[in-house]
């Protein structure tokens, strides 16, 4: 309830703080490329349902078709905006909606697309029995996942079979230890490596 509560006043209150962030990223997507200005993806939240995820559009339009994973800073298919949005994780934001709905916490284990969670043994599958969030530990580790995944000559079978299953398993030590205290302190760490 704690929780609950905390997601929707940090949320409501971040949505009006950061409507003029919003506004100015959004005219300079419209500015700069062609499409929409929102992305909105299938992810897997809690219960194995799926639910549409908020972003601001990065890539060209239909960049989604030729791949799911972004490889390296400069992925071709990403905007000039785009990878600026990237690099301050400034194309997050809009999950704050899918956080003020209710489909989506402040922290807890990043959504996956389907094509990946179907992948998933019987232990993995338990981090889906609570809802995922904008951050958590996984996150704070894999910050410039992007990068590491650019590195291999092969990105989609190292994420695979090493980058998810360490997410994963940092997944189930944040359920294993959730907390109020927790959340707080992950959601600083979180701020803090961005700014940095």
């Amino acid at each position: 309830m704690l929780k609950r509560s905390f997601d929707i006043l940090f949320s409501f209150a971040a949505l009006i703080i950061l409507l003029p962030v919003f506004i100015l990223i959004a005219v300079s997507i419209f500015l700069t490329s062609n499409g929409p200005v929102f992305y909105v993806q299938q992810r897997v939240g809690r219960n194995n349902k799926n639910f549409s995820l908020f972003k601001f559009r990065t890539m060209k339009t239909g960049a989604d078709k030729t791949g799911l994973l972004t490889v390296g800073s400069r992925d071709p298919r990403v905007t000039a905006i785009g990878y600026y949005l990237r690099k301050y994780k400034l194309d997050e934001l809009p999950q704050l909606f899918n956080v003020l709905i209710g489909n989506m916490s402040l922290v807890g284990p990043r959504p996956e697309v389907r094509k990946y969670v179907d992948l998933y043994d019987e232990e993995q599958k338990k981090v889906l029995c609570v809802k995922p969030g904008i951050t958590d530990y996984a996150s704070l580790e894999y910050i410039n996942e992007n990068e590491l995944l650019a590195q291999s000559s092969d990105p989609e079978k190292t994420y695979i079979n090493e980058v998810m299953p360490a997410k994963l398993k940092l997944n189930r030590i944040y359920i294993s230890e959730k907390s109020f205290w927790v959340d707080l302190k992950i959601i600083a760490r979180t701020a803090a490596k961005i700014f940095r």
